[in-house]
């Protein structure tokens, strides 16, 4: 069929296979999934040449979807280490990863990921784009930039994160308005960095059109990085943040006039009563474009826990429109996450994207809790552990203390109030 993009295809009223396969993993009318592709308040990040991918659709009414970052760095360039976090992140059904390497073979591991996953794959091109072009970053020019954009774009990938938004315009704003913690994008910073150095414009701010053609060549989403992101609670919702989404907004209606889908990054680092108006106003200021949030994080002092701090605060989000959260480890700010950390992060995320769905009304979210109330009831444990979403952790916790009674645990043992409330009605006595 006629259509270039899953938006260029539902402006036409065409249903593409992926859309079919979003539709059914929704039990969503694929009419009303036809029709929100098109408006780009859902995007189905879906590459041509991503061949075994297994779709998946971000936004409205649809299931908050998670993000796991991995990759190799220079202190830590062990493919096969990561690789196995690919294994372990798709088998814990994470819908999304985000190749975030930065040294050595990049694109010898993004083409292994692409490989294995049918999870929807995300990079960040700026950050690969030191090691590809062989420069300096100062040295690096506006066609290396393009060219970077580009293999990513032929290899495969889903989405791109592009830091278009920190223009010239927006640092002036970061210099006159001093944060506590300045920028602490990866990417943002180096943009930023390159336009003191050079005193040029972003190049994917002023070639942007440019960008969105590659984009729509491939059909990769592009995912508008939040340069400006608050990197503590102290620095969110200031003028640079805000100044960022009013860009981002324009940036998104562009994207969709090529037919490009869209999602916006946002923050960050939080406070509670910040995040239920961040969610309304990037919403408002982006057109309704799917949000992808990085937490937020809803206090800094809790280093070895942000796992923690980041999933009270997706919670949060995702229950006020956040549609896609990006996982946080325990590591975070201190390390590369290893394989334990990794697992950590992606149950606390799921777990924030379960209860936001449960508070949106999402088709299905409140059922699953109510089967595992019934299994709960009937004390059967097994259906609780198949229910989990961690099925392994539960049954470790069973086995490893045995109760003396099958149908108790020991915590209550004979005391269990589960199994006195069915015994009495039902009718029997309790004999304790």
């Amino acid at each position: 069929m006629d259509y270039t993009t899953q938006m260029d295809a539902a402006k036409k009223g065409i249903v593409t296979p992926e859309m079919e396969i979003v539709a059914a993993k929704e039990e969503m009318d694929i009419n009303d999934l036809v029709e929100k592709t098109a408006r780009g308040v859902v995007c189905i990040p879906a590459n041509k040449n991503h061949t075994n991918l297994s779709p998946e659709g971000i936004g409205e009414g649809l299931r908050t979807k998670i993000n796991v970052n991995l990759g190799i760095s220079r202190d830590c360039a062990d493919v096969e280490k990561e690789l196995d976090k690919v294994r372990t992140a798709i088998n814990m059904k994470a819908e999304a990863i985000m190749d975030l390497s930065n040294y050595g073979k990049t694109r010898e591991m993004r083409k292994k990921i692409l490989d294995i996953s049918p999870a929807m794959l995300g990079t960040v091109p700026v950050y690969d784009a030191i090691g590809y072009c062989e420069k300096k970053l100062k040295d690096i020019t506006k066609d290396d930039f393009m060219r970077v954009v580009r293999q990513h774009a032929e290899d495969g990938v889903d989405f791109m994160t592009i830091h278009a938004g920190i223009n010239r315009a927006t640092a002036q704003i970061v210099k006159k308005n001093p944060r506590r913690m300045n920028l602490v994008s990866r990417g943002g910073a180096l943009l930023f960095a390159w336009m003191e150095m050079t005193g040029n414009e972003n190049p994917f701010y002023e070639y942007y059109d440019e960008v969105m053609d590659i984009f729509a060549q491939y059909d990769v989403t592009i995912s508008l990085g939040d340069a400006c992101r608050p990197g503590c609670i102290d620095d969110s919702t200031d003028a640079s943040q805000v100044s960022e989404l009013i860009v981002l907004g324009e940036l998104t209606k562009r994207a969709w006039e090529k037919n490009v889908q869209v999602m916006v990054e946002g923050p960050g680092h939080m406070a509670l009563n910040e995040i239920a108006a961040n969610m309304t106003m990037q919403k408002r200021l982006c057109h309704g474009a799917p949000f992808y949030v990085l937490g937020p994080l809803v206090t800094d002092v809790a280093p070895g826990y942000d796992h923690i701090t980041s999933a009270i605060g997706g919670a949060i989000a995702a229950a006020n429109g956040a549609d896609f959260l990006c996982y946080v480890t325990p590591a975070e700010h201190l390390c590369l996450p290893d394989l334990e950390d990794m697992k950590e992060g992606i149950i606390a995320s799921k777990i924030a994207a379960h209860a936001g769905d449960i508070a949106k009304g999402v088709k299905g979210a409140r059922e699953w809790d109510n089967t595992m109330s019934d299994a709960r009831k009937a004390l059967d444990w097994e259906k609780m552990f198949a229910l989990a979403l961690d099925p392994e952790k539960p049954r470790k916790y069973r086995e490893g203390s045995k109760p003396r009674e099958e149908n108790t645990c020991t915590m209550c043992g004979e005391q269990c109030a589960v199994r006195n409330m069915n015994r009495i009605l039902g009718g029997e006595e309790v004999t304790i």
